[in-house]
């Protein structure tokens, strides 16, 4: 159970909250949510224990499984099978049991009868901790997450930034912990996944707390909404599900307006009837009740809801380029023993729309790093053609600099252009005041893919190698990047789990990995993008 008493939230010298208090109590099943910056990420870390509130107090019983938007925890030589089983401690448990084997089969007696002695004590905490049906547990939950069993072998550091994502999913759903919270768990999921994820989910028995923009995900897992109010710096608490909430919202909504119009036609009745009171000496001291009595009216009624501001977010303007500004023949690529793709040929052309289809794991991520030349490919090559300005927007957010300030980075994406200009840049993106000054590794995953879209506005690129760029946005503002797909007049090659992602681009062509099929663009294609 975790309880927020009184919490203040701030993010550098900016409110975010105030003065808010809730429980999560066990069968509670909770969607956090609120406009991107309102500060649903901050939120998480400070139950999570991860960072503090300015003011207030967060009490937490029983275990926590936290899980970040940008997972870059562990050790990267592990494999990723003992990253989920460390969730319980099953990892170093199994080494220790794997070592006593290697000490039973010596041939020293003394060696080989302490090791028979220390091979019983393991096995006996193994039992306590679940036995090997743990372990099979932990594998199913991996499968269902779309992480084969070749996946769990491998070492963290040879897999994508979608799959490292999913062994921290899967690890904190194998933990059993008693309150899950979780930052978009979505993210970098197939169709199958998510619905097996929505299942779990449902059937938890202890706490929930769930950020995502997947609506699908709040209407068939949460029985009450968290909302944070960004303009009124107040948590609002519904206890319903997701469905009921939208029209309880729309409710306080007309409510507040009408209460507000209330109370300012009859202050302004008020104020009009002590003015001309005031011109008579003997009625001044009523003059001034009535002015009270309008200020408390005012005082005692919510301000009305002012709409959210809106990143004016666009790609930027294509520099003059070659008939085909990228091309790359015969690319593959492997990770140790794991080969990625073999034989991969792409032809960029000036405009032309491109989607990068396939399921998790077959390449994706890495044939647009290889493309931005951000990794090597084992054989083949990449061309650049004439006139080429490549901008490159990665899915883990590898292109910013976590330590350098939001106005830093864009200094460094474009490092000839004015402050002035930089800072009138990150204004459309909603980044104005002391908002430049923070560090980016502070920003929540929504600021993040704004940031990362707005270095790319100063790069005059004529082709965009985008990598999930809706993920992590609340509707309004995805619904701005689908407008900038659909405007842009260069090149794009995209990879996505989002159909409406696909619908604004409208491509022409389409690649299939691992095999490496390119092929004209068709809707019978638009049925794997989900699934991919």
């Amino acid at each position: 159970m975790i309880i927020a008493s009184d919490i203040e939230l701030r993010a550098g010298a900016r409110l975010l909250i105030e003065n808010a208090s809730f429980r999560v109590n066990p069968g509670d099943r909770i969607g956090l949510v609120g406009r991107n910056g309102a500060g649903k990420t901050t939120l998480c870390k400070v139950l999570a224990g991860e960072a503090l509130p300015a003011a207030g107090r967060v009490t937490v019983t029983g275990t926590v499984g936290y899980l970040p938007q940008d997972p870059r925890t562990g050790d990267l030589d592990q494999l990723a099978r003992d990253r989920i089983l460390s969730a319980r401690g099953l990892d170093e448990l199994l080494r220790e049991m794997r070592e006593a084997e290697r000490a039973m089969a010596t041939g020293d007696a003394r060696t080989r009868e302490r090791a028979v002695r220390a091979y019983g004590r393991l096995e006996d905490r193994l039992h306590v901790l679940g036995g090997y049906a743990a372990e099979a547990e932990a594998a199913s939950i991996a499968s269902s997450l779309g992480l084969p069993d070749r996946v769990l072998s491998q070492p963290l550091r040879t897999l994508s930034g979608g799959q490292r994502r999913r062994v921290e999913l899967a690890r904190i759903l194998f933990s059993g912990a008693d309150t899950l919270l979780l930052d978009e768990p979505t993210n970098h999921l197939d169709a199958d996944s998510i619905g097996w994820l929505r299942d779990f989910l449902r059937s938890h028995q202890g706490g929930l707390v769930i950020i995502s923009h997947d609506v699908g995900l709040l209407e068939a897992t949460v029985n009450r909404v968290l909302h944070l109010d960004a303009n009124r710096q107040a948590i609002d608490v519904y206890n319903m599900g997701w469905t009921a909430y939208l029209a309880q919202r729309e409710a306080d909504e007309r409510r507040r307006k009408r209460e507000r119009a209330n109370a300012e036609r009859q202050a302004s009745a008020l104020l009009a009837q002590a003015d001309r009171m005031r011109a008579k000496a003997t009625k001044a001291k009523a003059a001034q009740d009535m002015e009270r009595r309008a200020r408390r009216l005012l005082a005692g009624v919510g301000e009305e809801r002012r709409a959210d501001k809106v990143a004016r977010l666009r790609f930027p303007t294509p520099a003059p380029c070659g008939r085909t500004p990228l091309l790359a023949t015969g690319l593959s690529k492997s990770y140790g023993s794991l080969e990625v793709f073999t034989g991969v040929d792409v032809a960029v052309d000036r405009g032309s729309r491109v989607v990068v289809l396939g399921l998790n794991g077959a390449g994706k991520t890495t044939l647009l790093r290889l493309l931005a030349g951000l990794e090597k490919p084992d054989a083949g090559e990449v061309v650049h053609g004439h006139g080429l300005k490549l901008g490159y927007y990665a899915q883990e957010h590898e292109t910013l600099d976590p330590d350098r300030s939001v106005l830093d980075n864009m200094r460094a994406a474009a490092p000839d252009v004015a402050d002035v200009e930089l800072r009138r840049v990150l204004g459309s993106f909603l980044f104005s005041g002391d908002d430049v000054d923070k560090p980016a590794g502070v920003l929540s995953g929504g600021e993040k893919t704004r940031l990362a879209l707005a270095t790319l506005v100063l790069s005059s690129a004529n082709v965009l190698l985008l990598d999930e760029p809706t993920n992590n946005l609340d509707p309004v503002s995805r619904d701005q990047v689908l407008s900038a797909l659909r405007s842009y007049s260069g090149a794009i090659v995209l990879v996505t789990h989002d159909e409406g992602a696909v619908a604004a681009l409208q491509p022409d062509r389409v690649i299939l990995l691992p095999d490496g099929v390119e092929d004209a663009w068709s809707d019978e294609f638009a049925d794997l993008v989900a699934l991919a």
